[in-house]
């Protein structure tokens, strides 16, 4: 079978905020699936923040976009033609074709999915890097101790909100979450297992965590960067650890930022500041996802996340994520009803 399939491609590098100019929404053929090949119909794209560090031409751990070609993202979709025996018709699985309708697989690069355990979209989320960033973030890179006070930025988002979770269940006697906005704060305490959440868009955030925790913080799990690590490396306590996770108040920014204020304070107080990649710590993935779907199945893990319908919808719902829009995971669901 041949078929229709829209993608997104990047057709200008952005300078600063992405622009709907720098992106276009073509329409290709796809052939038969070759031997060893599998032909997916997407049923759900992840917009993820790194991904806007793949809009630019530069070096890192993850090629960037090609201008004029098809964009690359997660993806969980059903196999509707297979010419690989390992994977029939209707197997879902999870690639790395995303920000497109239809996808040309190599078996080899398609990961069989246990519907049976969680829902297909899970993959893409609590079940799938998400998840597993917040986990190994916490227990490798800035390892929660008993007793421990932990403040966790972007807490409501798709990572921070597993994450504060993680972190009670390792023991820490107080986990403190970021967020913006009233509603996102409260959410943090309702469904999210925060003990004490803060509005960073009240202002005075270094204030803020300070009363949060007079008696300093052990761990800090990074998804902001800028005045978030600041008032953090002013909070933390002797030998304390960050995982240096993400940055997204700074991805937009045309120029670097200046460092944090507090930076120096680091040495004294022997800070280990360490960043992450998910990529090295995908031999927990097992481990990961045998006790999250324990805690799904059981309840006792909350997982959100925010859906925004159609092909034509991905570049908006990219823009909300890097908005701060989302609570939880944001997801691109496609229905293939046209």
């Amino acid at each position: 079978m041949t078929v229709s399939s829209r993608e997104w491609r990047l057709i200008a590098r952005p300078i600063g905020e992405p622009k709907p100019s720098d992106f276009e929404l073509a329409t290709v053929t796809l052939p038969e699936p070759a031997p060893g090949q599998v032909l997916v119909r997407n049923d759900w794209l992840s917009v993820d923040p790194y991904m806007r560090g793949r809009m630019n031409d530069v070096e890192s751990y993850i090629p960037p976009f090609g201008l004029g070609e098809a964009m690359t993202g997660g993806a969980v979709g059903t196999v509707v033609a297979s010419a690989a025996e390992t994977v029939p018709v209707g197997t879902v699985v999870s690639h790395f074709y995303g920000w497109r309708e239809y996808a040309l697989v190599d078996a080899a690069g398609a990961q069989v999915l246990n519907t049976e355990i969680a829902s297909p979209q899970s993959y893409l989320g609590v079940l799938g890097t998400t998840g597993l960033t917040a986990y190994a973030g916490l227990t490798e890179v800035a390892p929660v101790r008993e007793g421990d006070i932990v403040f966790i930025s972007g807490a409501a988002g798709a990572v921070g909100s597993v994450a504060g979770q993680i972190a009670k269940r390792l023991g820490a006697a107080k986990v403190i979450g970021s967020a913006g906005g009233p509603e996102k704060a409260a959410r943090l305490l309702e469904e999210f297992g925060y003990d004490i959440a803060i509005d960073y868009r009240k202002g005075d955030l270094a204030g803020q965590l300070a009363a949060a925790a007079p008696e300093g913080i052990d761990v800090y799990f990074d998804n902001v960067g800028g005045d978030h690590l600041d008032a953090a490396l002013a909070t933390m306590n002797l030998r304390g650890r960050i995982a240096l996770c993400g940055a997204i108040s700074v991805y937009n920014d045309t120029e670097l930022p200046p460092g944090p204020r507090h930076l120096v304070l680091a040495i004294g107080k022997r800070i280990n500041l360490l960043g992450m990649n998910v990529t090295d710590h995908l031999h927990q993935a097992p481990e990961w996802i045998g006790k999250a779907a324990g805690w799904l199945a059981d309840g006792s893990l909350r997982t959100e996340e925010t859906v925004v319908d159609g092909i034509d919808q991905t570049l908006d719902a990219f823009t909300a994520l890097m908005n701060g829009a989302n609570t939880g995971k944001m997801l691109v669901r496609l229905s293939h009803s046209e």
